[in-house]
């Protein structure tokens, strides 16, 4: 999916058993699906990177692609396109017409985990991903990241502290000279069902974002 060579697991990384026990259960049941660490999505020389928690089980671990195949890629992408970070048709799919657009996005644990919750120790190990990812951009301007966990992850990866940057939707933290991290809550249906996350409160992240990468220059 990646247009660019930037660090990914491979296939059958063994780091984590419990997501290995994961993987290996649903390769068995639905062989025809994905099911592997994903890889980052990006356009070249982005300047702004989304970070995510980790594939959902019948989304990214599904079709390879972060956040296709579930409702947080129909508002993420929707939104990327509507604010230029993406172009062509989200048909929910890998090989349908959607390009990034100056954007790249990625997770911070690359395989599926049981109930979407991966563990602390889980997280730990996949941050070297996260970490060389953002050092394998230098042309980033931005870091959205979609939840606390991710939020945390990004801070860890940048080896700065949670408590001098606490998360809340919609605060912006400048985390290295000409790099700004953006929150938002994760755009997951549970966050919109319950009203925790509006459609306007996403596109509210996304103005700031898209107001700092053009103040940025090209």
């Amino acid at each position: 999916m990646s247009v660019l060579h930037l660090p990914n697991p491979a296939k059958d990384c063994p780091s984590c058993p419990r997501l290995v026990a994961f993987r290996e259960k649903h390769r068995t049941a639905q062989p025809d699906w994905y099911n592997a660490p994903v890889r980052t999505f990006a356009a070249p020389g982005p300047r702004l990177l989304i970070v995510g928690l980790a594939p959902g089980l019948r989304g990214a671990n599904r079709t390879g692609r972060p956040f296709t195949g579930d409702y947080a890629g129909d508002l993420l992408y929707e939104t990327l396109v509507d604010f230029g970070f993406a172009r062509g048709q989200y048909e929910a799919r890998p090989d349908d017409s959607l390009e990034l657009v100056d954007a790249a996005i990625t997770n911070a644990v690359r395989c599926v985990p049981p109930e979407n919750k991966p563990t602390g120790p889980e997280i730990r190990t996949c941050l070297p991903f996260l970490t060389q990812t953002i050092d394998a951009l230098p042309s980033l301007v931005a870091l959205v990241a979609l939840g606390r966990i991710a939020h945390d992850a990004t801070l860890s990866a940048l080896g700065l502290r949670r408590a001098a940057h606490a998360f809340g939707h919609n605060a912006r933290h400048d985390v290295r000279p000409g790099l700004t991290l953006f929150d938002s809550y994760h755009c997951s249906r549970y966050n919109t069902n319950t009203g925790r996350l509006t459609r306007e409160m996403f596109r509210d992240v996304f103005t700031a974002v898209r107001a700092q990468v053009d103040a940025c220059g090209a």
